[in-house]
């Protein structure tokens, strides 16, 4: 079992920047991809970045590129989620989420959320 605990996150203004941070706690070595989500308000949630965490190969989608950037620590328990350029569009609840190994039936875990608002 792997529980997901999220900080950061909050208000700024449009081309500022935030910093998100998940903390993975449990089983975290069958962990095999790593990475964030995001709901707006009305929309359904949208995978934001994804990081494999034994190849720290990256994924983003299309419009946080170059702005954002997905990283995790040497000991694989914390991933971090910089955020700059900052959009109204990218308000939302941010959540972490972690996938195990697929010997294990590819389990999904997530986070709380955490709020992230952009004003103009």
């Amino acid at each position: 079992q792997v529980q997901l605990v999220e900080s950061g996150g909050g208000s700024a203004q449009a081309g500022g920047s935030l910093r998100i941070s998940c903390k993975y706690i449990g089983a975290t070595a069958r962990v095999v991809k790593m990475g964030w989500y995001r709901q707006a308000p009305g929309k359904q949630r949208e995978v934001v970045a994804i990081i494999n965490k034994v190849t720290r190969s990256t994924n983003y989608v299309d419009s946080v590129k170059g702005r954002f950037a997905i990283t995790r620590d040497i000991a694989l328990t914390t991933m971090t989620l910089q955020m700059n350029s900052l959009e109204v569009e990218d308000t939302g609840v941010y959540y972490c989420y972690a996938q195990g190994r697929a010997q294990d039936g590819s389990p999904e875990y997530w986070g709380q959320g955490t709020q992230v608002t952009v004003s103009s």
